[in-house]
């Protein structure tokens, strides 16, 4: 599977090019809106949890700290729910082209994972340029950003090809998962310090894979330090079961893929 996506590398860098072009085929400002709706998004909670709701960093008295916690936690997350909501619907969408073109089916996952690597660079440079606006100059530690994103984007595509093979077999996959992101957003420490939770919260919090990969953004775009590579031991034995059993299921499922759709 691998080497066919290698003889096909032009036809993913293509895709991924026409991809990016024909989303805001139409739009004034184009690709900007790659970055305004993360952005935004990020405003609508800092204003509610930070000025509203007087949310604060334990132990920081920036008043700067809750908003890049904020953004850097709502860039890692945006990054792995793309992956992964494309990738669980990207067999269905691509339906009439898996129909009418011989190419290697893996190939359209793997597009769906570049566009969305390009969207979030370009979303961490935005974030870079706003952090001087808050006074806050990047550091040192934003050299284990990319740690963070193949782990990430990596967990997010094995899960992703898995529940979308899922998907096409049985529609009712990409409901249910819906309301589980939803849950997984809110037991991740995003818009809270995982250290405020009780005790008790805060070891189911840990068994959440998404906690080490969200930390490795916060310490190193708010608190300039590496991340405790101890602790995600598990995030990476996870995304790599995911990525191995997502292949493992594709292999066998990728004949019956296009019958049943």
């Amino acid at each position: 599977m691998l080497s066919s996506l290698w003889q096909y590398r032009y036809f993913i860098v293509s895709s991924i090019r026409g991809e990016l072009k024909g989303r805001f085929a139409r739009s004034y400002l184009g690709g900007f809106w790659f970055i305004l709706h993360p952005l935004a998004q990020s405003l609508i909670f800092s204003i509610v949890l930070a000025e509203v709701m007087h949310a604060r960093i334990p132990n920081m008295d920036s008043s700067a700290a809750y908003p890049i916690y904020l953004l850097s936690g709502m860039a890692a997350w945006g990054l792995f729910t793309e992956i992964l909501n494309r990738s669980m619907t990207v067999f269905i969408e691509q339906s009439s082209a898996m129909k009418k073109i011989a190419f290697p089916r893996l190939c359209l996952p793997v597009i769906v994972w570049g566009g969305a690597i390009i969207n979030h660079l370009l979303l961490l440079m935005a974030i870079a340029v706003i952090f001087l606006f808050f006074g806050h100059y990047p550091g040192t530690a934003w050299m284990y950003v990319p740690i963070g994103i193949v782990l990430i984007s990596a967990l997010a595509f094995g899960l992703g090809v898995f529940l979308g093979i899922l998907n096409v077999f049985a529609r009712d996959v990409g409901q249910v998962m819906m309301v589980v992101v939803q849950l997984w957003f809110w037991l991740t420490p995003i818009v809270y310090a995982k250290n405020v939770m009780p005790g008790k919260v805060q070891s189911y919090i840990n068994l959440n894979p998404m906690t080490g990969l969200v930390a490795i953004y916060q310490d190193a775009l708010l608190l300039n330090r590496s991340p405790d590579f101890f602790s995600l031991i598990p995030s990476i034995i996870i995304a790599t079961v995911a990525v191995t059993a997502s292949f493992i299921l594709f292999r066998r499922a990728s004949a019956e893929l296009v019958d049943a759709l």
